[in-house]
Parts: C-alpha cells; structure tokens; sequence
C-alpha cells in the first residue's frame, strides 16, 4: 500500500509502513524503513530519471546532511515521540498555509531547508517526504516523482550509514527491510494507473492529502506507541 502511494504521488511510503513497522516490532524502526526507503526510488527512477530537478536537488541534500546528524542524535538521546508529535504539527500548519494560496518559494534556502528538516525527521521516525514534496508541490507529476525519488535513494543510504555508525541498525531490521522488497515492488507496479490519472491536473490535491495524512499518522504512532 505504501509504494502505491508513493508511486503515485511521489512520497508516503513510510506513512503507510512506518506505523505498522513500529506497532509489529519496534526494534527494526528505522533501519528497515530506510531499506525500503532506498529501494523503491531505483523503480521510480527507471522510468523517469530525466525529470530529475538536478539543481534543486543539491540544495535538498545540502540541507538533509546536517539534518540527518541531528535525527541520529534525536535517535539515542531524545524522546521521538515528542519530535513525531511536533513534526505533524508543522507539516499540517504547513499544509494549511498552503492550501489557503499562500505559495511556498521554490529557491535554494526554502529547498534546503526543507532537506534540513527531512534529515531530521526521516532518519528519526523514517518518515521525511512532507518537507520536500510540499516545496514541489506546483511542479509536473513526472518532476515531484523523479526529483523525489532521487532524493529519498540518496537520504536513505545516508541514513543507514549514520544508523549503523552509532549502532542503532541491527541486522533483523536489515532482514526485514529485505522482505519488504517483492511487496514493495507489486505496489509500484500496481500504482501506473493512478500515476496517470493524478498526472492530469490533480497531483498537487494529492500531495496536500497525503500529507496530512502522514502528520496524521506521525502524531497518532507519537502519541499511542
């Protein structure tokens, strides 16, 4: 369910797996959430990579490096539950500012900043699309998902390397990324025709609304688990 979301829309892999991950086994979160996160983008980018925003794409991961540093140090020292709960606060105010016509600048500093706080909050609870997919959110259907997906490729294999550098990627959360591959990549395959059906005028409706469903999701996991 999550790589159709995300191979619709561009992003929302982890609000669907995420909270399911963590409610089964929370020793695996967020190690087998970043696998996933890294190998699902390589399907996106098959088919779109020529779509890719290089440019906003070095701001994105100029701002997730030093991001990330912070998530990890959230990860060992610092209750994720109250970062889950602030993280889905600000998503949604900033879906509301959105939604009300007030346009997001797409430039260097916005992008960046948004890479900063996806570091953050993806490699603490695995879930760090909103940021990005919201500053994106007026471009092409074909350029939200390649951009996207090369970002998340790059993010999640940074994010393993952080995890495992101060020892919070076991390797059963390494398995159990592995298992997520066939499931992940059936979804994928099954999202082609929603991917064309949002490509005709209604994908920025869709990235708001998987948005708010993925502050939803993060506040409620923060909150009951």
């Amino acid at each position: 369910m999550g790589a159709i979301v995300q191979g619709s829309v561009g992003f929302g892999l982890g609000l669907v797996a995420a909270p399911v991950l963590t409610l089964v086994d929370p020793g695996v979160m967020p190690g087998a959430m970043q696998v996933a996160n890294m190998t699902l983008p390589l399907l996106t980018l098959a088919a779109e990579w020529r779509r890719v925003d290089w440019r906003g794409l070095g701001f994105a991961v100029l701002g997730r490096l030093p991001g990330s540093a912070v998530g990890a140090v959230i990860v060992v020292h610092v209750s994720v539950h109250a970062l889950g709960v602030l993280v889905g606060a600000m998503v949604l105010v900033a879906v509301v500012l959105t939604a009300s016509a007030l346009a997001v600048p797409r430039n260097g500093a916005t992008i960046a900043g948004a890479g900063f706080v996806s570091g953050v909050t993806g490699t603490a609870t695995g879930i760090g699309g909103p940021p990005i997919a919201l500053v994106y959110q007026h471009a092409k259907g074909p350029q939200i998902r390649a951009t996207l997906a090369m970002f998340f490729f790059l993010s999640a294999a940074q994010s393993l390397l952080i995890l495992a550098a101060v020892d919070r990627l076991p390797a059963r959360a390494l398995v159990t990324g592995g298992v997520l591959l066939v499931p992940m990549a059936l979804g994928f395959a099954v999202s082609g025709p929603l991917r064309r059906y949002l490509d005709g005028g209604k994908v920025r409706t869709a990235v708001l609304a998987v948005a708010v469903t993925s502050a939803v999701v993060l506040i409620t996991q923060s909150v009951a688990f």
